[in-house]
């Protein structure tokens, strides 16, 4: 599948970041984010703060080699929400104004380094806001079917085709992943070497995950239980994904 239009992307980061921050003004920075064991608001607005700083500087400043993360400043409540709010404004600005000749490090195939930067933003920052909404007790609102179902693709199709992914097993083995209301179907092909995924619903499957493609997205990303989509087949291997799946 081909992915949405850059604009697209940086309309959604500047939608996400936005609810991101209004939840976790109303959760509170100590409350708990039960998508994120062991984390509270202040460290899910301190992490996606310095994510959203570190991705601005590739923007801006052309870097072509890796740089890691600058660790956010140990500052708490409306101080936090504020230093989080300023610098995913500072990341929409950044991409809004980027020339389409970008020239910047990557690290997912993507078109152009302004493709890859601008997708890459908004589904993390979609992914976080998620977490913001489940420390509020309540369901994360799904995101938009189409960008949800990119989502999918990212994490499939990008991260897991990685060196770095740890879903190996010893034998071959596929697992299926079929959004029903978009009618897009990937084929994740499993070995020993990192997973294969393919944009097809073609030749035999030993589990199949299907439903909406926001649930797929909020399950494959491990922020919904597996009972929140259907699993047919071997479901040793639906939780043997959610085991080794982390990013």
């Amino acid at each position: 599948m081909n992915p949405l239009p850059i604009g697209t992307f940086i309309s959604a980061l500047d939608r996400e970041g936005r609810l991101l921050a209004t939840a976790a003004a109303r959760a509170g920075t100590r409350a708990a984010v039960p998508t994120c064991p062991g984390w509270d608001v202040r460290d899910l607005l301190r992490h996606t703060g310095a994510v959203h700083r570190w991705a601005t500087d590739f923007v801006t400043e052309g870097h072509t080699r890796f740089r890691p993360p600058s660790a956010a400043p140990r500052i708490d409540g409306d101080g936090l929400i504020d230093w989080f709010g300023a610098g995913h404004r500072s990341l929409v600005a950044a991409l809004t104004a980027a020339p389409e000749d970008l020239d910047c490090l990557t690290f997912l195939p993507a078109a152009t380094p302004l493709a890859f930067w601008a997708r890459r933003q908004a589904h993390e920052t979609a992914v976080h806001r998620m977490d913001a909404e489940s420390a509020l007790g309540t369901e994360p609102d799904p995101p938009d079917p189409e960008f949800a179902a990119d989502g999918i693709d990212e994490l499939l199709r990008g991260f897991h085709a990685r060196s770095r992914s740890r879903v190996r097993t010893e034998g071959p083995r596929a697992l299926r992943v079929r959004a029903t209301d978009t009618g897009d179907v990937w084929t994740v092909h499993l070995s020993a070497e990192p997973p294969r995924a393919e944009h097809t619903g073609e030749g035999p499957a030993d589990c199949e995950l299907s439903g909406e493609a926001a649930l797929l997205y909020a399950t494959l990303w491990n922020r919904r239980p597996l009972s929140a989509v259907s699993v047919t087949g071997d479901a040793a291997l639906a939780w043997f994904w959610r085991e080794t799946s982390a990013v």
